[in-house]
């Protein structure tokens, strides 16, 4: 817990049964025994008394039967394990506070993709910013979610992953993403550093090419990983204490 309350903190400081069915033999076993057709007249000729208790006999031979297809009715029709009970408001915000943390980190990255990839879709670069300063946020971004990220998979990862599948090495989508982002993220980087240095003029319409390819998965993370971190899930894993210490 050490580990993580560390973590965290370099973190906020880095961007501030079985049915039976017969088989064949069954069924040709029952076809082959003959059923015997009883005649009216030899009906008729049973007292009516035993008539009575033949019918009662099959009428008990069948309670059984019911009463196990009933009771195997009420099993497959049992109720899931009930919900946990609401929080309050208190609990809410116990549990919750690394999800809300994380959203004021993650609104950061949004709002410097919308700047970068407005511009290089309409063509224009923001009206207050030079190339130079454009550049450099593209770069300082770049560098900031690169951070965050290493943050995350040193020190809040692993702790996470004791309990919470979501942050387990081969279950973890979260970091799957996190290297599908970077495979864009760094041709991305070293395109605009080869801007700043002018090695290339720098062409809005290539920038936007280089961040299509991994925008879906970038937005995509930043609201799956704060989902991740909301309380309704933490609640499941961790006590009310441990997510005191958890301060981010």
């Amino acid at each position: 817990m050490r580990t993580v309350a560390s973590g965290l903190r370099i973190l906020s400081q880095s961007t501030r049964a079985l049915p039976f069915y017969p088989g064949p033999s069954a069924r040709i076993a029952s076809q082959c025994i003959p059923r015997t057709v009883v005649p009216r007249s030899f009906v008729a000729a049973i007292p009516s008394s035993i008539r009575r208790f033949g019918a009662m006999s099959d009428s008990a031979a069948e309670e059984p039967q019911a009463a196990a297809t009933a009771a195997q009715s009420t099993e497959q029709a049992a109720p899931a394990q009930p919900e946990l009970p609401p929080l309050t408001p208190a609990e809410f915000r116990t549990y919750n506070h690394m999800a809300e943390k994380m959203e004021y980190f993650h609104n950061y990255f949004r709002q410097e993709w919308t700047l970068l990839h407005d511009a290089a879709t309409s063509g224009r670069r923001p009206r207050n910013m030079t190339l130079k300063q454009f550049l450099e946020a593209g770069l300082g971004f770049a560098r900031h979610l690169t951070a965050h990220h290493n943050i995350e998979e040193v020190h809040v990862f692993p702790m996470l992953a004791e309990r919470m599948p979501e942050f387990r090495g081969g279950r973890a989508e979260l970091l799957r993403q996190h290297k599908e982002i970077h495979k864009g993220l760094d041709v991305f980087e070293a395109y605009l550093h080869s801007c700043l240095d002018r090695e290339t003029e720098l062409e809005l319409g290539v920038l936007r090419e280089k961040m299509d390819g991994w925008g879906g998965v970038l937005w995509t993370h930043l609201d799956q990983e704060v989902a991740t971190l909301g309380a309704e899930n933490m609640r499941r894993y961790w006590t009310m204490e441990e997510m005191r210490r958890m301060r981010m």
